[in-house]
C-alpha cells in the first residue's frame, strides 16, 4: 500500500457536537471517555484510508454533526450531500460502559463511513454497505471482542460477517481491493460482477473460498 497521507492533507469536514440531555449517565461516560473532536477526525481519516486516495476521496461533505440522545438502538447516519448527521444512543453508550472508550470510537468509525462510502444510488444490498463499514472499523482495530469470522448462510449477512469477508478479499487480491470495490459504486446502479471486475471471481465463487478456507482452519 502507498504511505498514508498525513490527517492534514485529507479533506476534513467541520464537525460539531449536540448532546440532547446532559444529565443522561451516558453523557458523562461519554465525554469522560474520548476527546469528542479526536474521536471524530480519527474515525474519518480511517474512512479516508482504508477507502481512498487523497485523489479519489470525496470532498462533497463539508459538515458532521454527532448528537447524543436517548434512543433504542445503536446508531444511524442521516442527512444531504453536504451536511451529515450521527445519531448516536446514550443509553447504549450507558449499557457498554465497561469499554466504552474502545466502543465509542468503533461504532463512530462505522457511521463516519456511511457519511462517506458510495452506495450505487441507494441500490447497494444493506449487507454490503454494513460490511464495508465494519471492515473500516476492524481495519482502524476497533472491532469489539464478541466480533468472529463466520461462513455459512449469505454472504452479505452484513456487519461482521461481511467485514471479515472483505478483510480475507482485500488480503488475497492485494490491497485496495476493498476500495476499489466501494469505487465500483459511485454512480452507477449495483451490479454484483464488480466483484469479478476486481478480483476476477464471481461474489458467490469467493464467498464459497472463504467459507472453505475458514473449515481448513478448524481443522488444523
Amino acid at each position: 500500500m502507498a504511505p498514508i497521507p498525513p490527517p492534514s492533507e485529507w479533506p476534513i469536514p467541520k464537525f460539531s457536537l449536540r448532546i440532547d440531555d446532559l444529565a443522561h449517565p451516558g453523557a458523562t461516560i461519554f465525554l469522560h471517555a474520548v476527546d469528542p473532536l479526536a474521536a471524530l477526525r480519527d474515525a474519518v481519516v480511517a474512512s479516508f484510508t482504508w477507502l481512498y486516495t487523497l485523489e479519489t476521496v470525496p470532498k462533497n461533505v463539508q459538515t458532521v454533526a454527532l448528537i447524543l440522545r436517548p434512543m433504542e438502538g445503536v446508531a444511524h447516519t442521516t442527512g444531504s450531500k453536504h451536511a451529515k448527521e450521527i445519531h448516536f444512543s446514550l443509553d447504549y453508550i450507558l449499557n457498554t460502559a465497561k469499554r466504552a472508550a474502545d466502543e465509542i470510537r468503533g461504532v463512530l468509525t462505522h457511521e463516519v463511513v456511511h457519511c462517506f462510502q458510495y452506495n450505487a444510488q441507494d441500490s447497494c444490498p444493506g449487507g454490503l454497505i454494513e460490511g464495508i463499514a465494519d471492515y473500516v472499523r476492524l481495519r482502524a482495530n476497533l472491532s469489539p471482542p464478541h466480533w468472529k469470522k463466520c461462513g455459512g448462510g449469505d454472504w452479505d449477512a452484513g456487519y461482521e460477517k461481511t467485514a471479515y469477508f472483505l478483510a480475507w478479499m482485500e488480503e488475497r487480491y492485494g490491497d485496495g481491493t476493498v476500495a476499489e470495490l466501494n469505487g465500483c459504486m459511485n454512480g452507477v446502479t449495483y451490479d454484483s460482477r464488480i466483484f469479478k471486475r476486481t478480483t476476477g471471481r464471481s461474489v458467490e465463487k469467493l464467498w464459497k473460498i472463504y467459507c472453505a478456507s475458514l473449515e481448513e482452519q478448524k481443522i488444523q
